[in-house]
């Protein structure tokens, strides 16, 4: 199924620009919570100087990817951190965090795609953490950024749940992947032009994928894809 850029919720909160893939805050749609693990997908603008201040979380694998400016993270666990373009941030909340997360810069603005997957078990130590990724570990490959479940492929932030998360920066080239159809997966255009499997997506387009067990991409841009189990919230 093809979601379009124009077909997701969007808000305008003056110092937040956001666009919601999933029921979130005051958008909810009992046909569009989740696509299984996945929970949340959030494209965010946020203005130099605004953020969201100080509010908790729990039991929600989160992740934070920076597409431009600088991310600031500060927490309930002590934890202070800067994340650039192409870098993450990951928060596992377990049983409880609170943090604030602000555009670094008072002069630039802040855009990011914050991602929620459901985790395998509730009541888990929360912790936190953040990579810086160069431009080259996802120029016209799948860079291989978040990993969880036994018996898979180790990623540079591990998971707490049976599901992956890829990277690339498509420059004029094709991209083949290959998956056990039993599971699901996310395909996001944060910018560019490609088509991915034939179908045609701009930036802000976004597929979703099942019974499918090859997916391959042409064009440019930048695209962010999610491989999940079929977990219901």
């Amino acid at each position: 199924m093809v979601q379009r850029s124009d077909e997701r919720f969007y808000g305008d909160h003056d110092w937040l620009k956001t666009f919601h893939s999933f029921s979130f805050a005051d958008y909810y749609d009992p046909h569009n919570v989740n696509f299984g693990a996945l929970r949340v997908f959030n494209d965010d603008r946020v203005a130099p100087g605004s953020g969201f201040p100080t509010h908790p979380h729990r039991d929600m694998e989160i992740l934070t990817y920076v597409l431009s400016g600088k991310l600031e993270h500060r927490d309930s666990l002590g934890n202070h951190g800067i994340v650039g373009p192409g870098g993450v941030q990951y928060m596992s909340a377990g049983t409880g965090v609170r943090h604030s997360e602000h555009n670094h810069s008072r002069d630039e603005e802040l855009h990011f795609i914050q991602m929620w997957v459901l985790p395998r078990a509730a009541g888990l130590a929360p912790k936190y953490g953040q990579r810086d990724f160069t431009s080259d570990d996802r120029s016209d490959r799948w860079f291989h950024v978040a990993a969880g479940g036994s018996g898979q492929p180790p990623a540079p932030i591990e998971l707490r749940q049976d599901a992956h998360f890829y990277v690339s920066r498509l420059r004029g080239s094709a991209l083949e992947h290959s998956f056990s159809p039993k599971r699901l997966r996310f395909l996001f255009v944060a910018d560019g032009d490609v088509a991915a499997n034939g179908l045609s997506l701009r930036t802000g387009d976004a597929v979703r994928m099942s019974g499918v067990d090859r997916l391959t991409v042409e064009g440019s841009g930048e695209l962010l894809l999610w491989d999940v189990p079929p977990t219901q919230p």
